[in-house]
């Protein structure tokens, strides 16, 4: 038989082995660990042979007699090793003793000990064997373990106050009937305790660190992406055998015959078309969007608005797709994008449901407004109500600019960007007969921009104008640079030349880890019960002003029941009004950014400090070979060398006969300090006496009196004019009232410093 074990009672006061409640004359408990044992359950070896042992008994996993041959080894079922069980106990106590441990790093320690690892001495290199080396994963593993598992969470789990646990361990936990955290005993909501939510942001951050660990993010398969050359495309538009709709709703583009990028702003001229040499005119028409993104007009076949928010607006498509479009031809009012309900299949919904806003492709198209930029158009012929739009397919009418932005309530009730565009193309349109393109015209009269919001209109002068020497539209400011890079071939075919940066894996988990409404790292992150992550301040802003409670009166007569607030996740349609009374910031998950960019910006320094070095070698390498060059040159050397002294001899003098004027005005400002009455004096601590701080302009006579600490003296007359200054603002301090800041000036024109001054 194999040795008897010795199990105590449970937390429920059970024994563990005949599975009954002792009374309180049948239980024993231990002095050491006080954990409750049943008496007829104790191997006889183990039990106290008198009444007088009772007091100080210690069970058998403190003392370690149990029967067998190995009593000396076995504590608790668990096989120690050849330290004894006396060195054991005495490795606990010290644990327990250490306070510069955390009580994380207690549990651990003490569980390493059970397990086997007697000697209770972690191996440093053996751990960086296993982890490889990670210092993501120790990040993760410090902040992010469970409290039950003490690992790293499977399927974490985070609860409202912040703490993570494995979902099998909070299932349990939840199963025992409690209804509070195992770590901080904050409330759990009912909702999360019936329905947990797996945290996605962490499950992603720690796959990132662990494939860093085992090394298969560099040196695993890498993926494969099936990706068609754009030299390998056909002339058209194609549907592959996967297309499961007829026509093109499943089409591919076909091959881009220009050579721009996607980001590139102005008219497609000849230098961009090696297959025409022609580039793209005003009037060339094409079947429908997919042809005209071909040619680079407009890249988006279903968007209406091609750009960035950072950089501009490039092309825009009038295809009646909003019902405040207005369309004259040479100027037309446009409509952004937003403010309809997409969702499901509702790709096809024309009625708004919300208000548009100044962001993304609107955004871009106020950029452009703001630099002037060249905005190419493209009208369809599904704008039914211009008589300006084609009677079929996609036309390409020249360049435009926006010369104003603003917000209207629009037809269907909502909010949505209005801009005017005016045209500026040297083409002539493709609806008159003129023979030259446009002349800079006045602006329209809109009528709506009286009761328009948000109004932005173009201060400085635009990047795209009209030249009257040459008498054409040209870029007057250098054109925004393209963030793609391409390259084209001998045969004119464009290439693109991608740049994979190698991103480290902790600028992957910032990424992670960025607010769903501002798409930033989190600031004061915030978990919701449904598992979202938001900054506090962009959840806050969301339901800011509304109360938790609605008040309601029946027609002012008589108050009614008081009805909830339901305030929605701005990720889901779950309610969290609950969680917005008093939320929590996520410490754990914001202890782990602060690390992660503490630790990237350390990085950069050094990669920047490297870059520096090599840029200095660079330099020293071109002053050098600008010596040996200038020694060539002999005579013409010498002769430049003489003309530069003697401009710079004459602007010594200059710079020379101007520090003189200054003294002399400061000895000026100098001798009225002791001319100044006392009158005078008390008149100017009266208007220097304020609730609140008080910055204003004073006179050279008035500088005299509140003077700051100024600059350090540079020579015995400086200290001679500002010593009686000084003087007079010590006494003048005793006599304020308050708090003021004054800014003061000499009547030479030296400024000081300014300084608050507080009694």
């Amino acid at each position: 038989m194999g040795p008897v074990l010795n199990l105590p009672c449970d937390g429920e006061g059970m024994c563990m082995v005949c599975k009954e409640i002792p009374g309180p004359t049948e239980t024993l408990t231990c002095k050491t660990c006080v954990t409750p044992w049943h008496v007829s359950c104790v191997s006889e070896s183990g039990r106290p042979k008198t009444m007088e042992d009772t007091v100080s008994w210690e069970c058998p996993d403190c003392s370690f007699t149990v029967s067998g041959a190995e009593s000396e080894n076995l504590v608790g079922g668990f096989q120690l090793g050849s330290g004894g069980s006396e060195d054991l106990v005495g490795k606990i106590r010290a644990i327990e003793g250490d306070s510069s441990l955390s009580e994380m790093e207690k549990a651990r320690l003490r569980q390493e000990l059970l397990s086997g690892k007697v000697n209770g001495e972690e191996d440093e290199e053996g751990k960086k064997k296993v982890n490889g080396g990670s210092e993501v994963l120790d990040i993760l593993d410090e902040s992010f373990n469970c409290s039950f598992c003490m690992q790293l969470p499977e399927r974490p789990v985070t609860t409202p106050c912040g703490h993570n646990f494995c979902l099998k361990c909070f299932e349990k936990w939840i199963g025992q009937g409690k209804r509070t955290c195992a770590k901080c005993r904050a409330i759990i909501p009912p909702g999360m305790a019936k329905q947990p939510r797996i945290n996605s942001a962490l499950v992603v951050a720690i796959r990132a660190a662990k494939m860093e660990r085992s090394g298969s993010m560099s040196n695993g398969q890498p993926k494969i992406y099936h990706h068609i050359h754009n030299q390998d495309r056909p002339d058209q538009a194609f549907t592959t055998d996967r297309a499961k709709k007829t026509g093109k709703a499943n089409a591919c583009s076909g091959k881009i015959f220009v050579t721009i990028p996607n980001d590139f702003f102005g008219p497609i001229t000849a230098d961009y078309d090696p297959g025409r040499n022609r580039g793209v005119l005003v009037g060339d028409t094409w079947e429908d969007r997919l042809s005209c993104r071909q040619w680079g007009a407009h890249f988006p076949h279903v968007a209406g608005i091609a750009g960035q928010s950072e950089v501009g607006a490039q092309s825009v498509a009038l295809s009646g797709g909003y019902l405040d479009d207005e369309d004259h031809g040479e100027w037309f009012l446009y409509t952004g994008s937003g403010g309809r309900d997409l969702s499901g299949n509702k790709r096809t919904n024309k009625d708004q449901s919300f208000d548009q806003k100044f962001d993304k492709s609107n955004e871009a198209l106020r950029v452009s407004c703001r630099k002037g930029y060249p905005v190419r158009v493209v009208r369809s012929f599904k704008e039914k109500r211009s008589a300006y739009a084609p009677p079929e397919g996609v036309r390409y009418d020249g360049v435009y600019r926006i010369e104003k932005c603003w917000r209207k309530v629009g037809i269907q009730g909502y909010k949505v960007c209005r801009y005017l565009f005016v045209r500026c193309d040297n083409e002539p349109a493709p609806w008159t007969s003129d023979e030259h393109g446009d002349r800079p015209r006045p602006f329209p009269e809109v009528k709506e921009l009286e009761g328009a919001i948000d109004l932005t209109e173009r201060k400085a002068n635009p990047s795209w104008d009209f030249d009257e020497e040459k008498a054409c539209w040209m870029w007057k400011k250098d054109p925004p640079a393209s963030k793609k890079q391409y390259e084209v071939d001998e045969n004119g075919a464009k290439k693109v030349r991608r740049q994979n940066p190698k991103t480290s894996t902790k600028m992957k988990l910032l990424k992670e880890f960025s607010c769903l409404l501002c798409k930033k790292v989190m600031v004061q992150p915030l978990t919701t019960p449904c598992a979202h992550n938001f900054c506090k301040a962009c959840l806050e802003g969301v339901f800011a002003g509304q109360s938790a409670v609605i008040q309601r009166t029946c027609q002012g007569r008589r108050s009614l029941r008081a009805q909830k607030n339901v305030m929605r996740c701005p990720s889901c349609k779950n309610d969290i009004s609950d969680f917005l009374q008093s939320p929590q910031v996520n410490r754990d998950l914001m202890n782990v950014i602060e690390k992660l960019q503490q630790q990237t910006e350390e990085e950069d320094a050094v990669i920047e400090d490297a870059d520096g070095t090599d840029t200095k070698i660079h330099e020293s390498n071109n002053e050098a070979e600008g010596t040996v060059l200038a020694a060539d040159d002999g005579e013409e050397a010498d002769g430049d060398n003489k003309s530069e002294t003697s401009a710079g001899d004459k602007e010594n003098l200059d710079v020379n006969a101007v520090v003189k004027v200054d003294k002399a005005e400061e000895k000026e400002g100098a001798a009225k300090v002791g001319n100044n009455t006392k009158s005078e004096q008390e008149h100017l601590q009266k208007n220097l006496k304020t609730d609140g701080n008080v910055s204003r302009e004073m006179s050279p006579e008035e500088s005299t009196v509140e003077v700051a600490d100024s600059e350090p003296c540079n020579s015995k007359e400086d200290e001679e004019i500002i010593a009686p200054v000084n003087k007079v603002v010590r006494t003048n301090k005793r006599k304020k009232v308050g708090s003021s800041t004054t800014s003061v000036t000499f009547g030479g024109g030296r400024q000081t410093r300014s300084k608050t001054y507080t009694n």
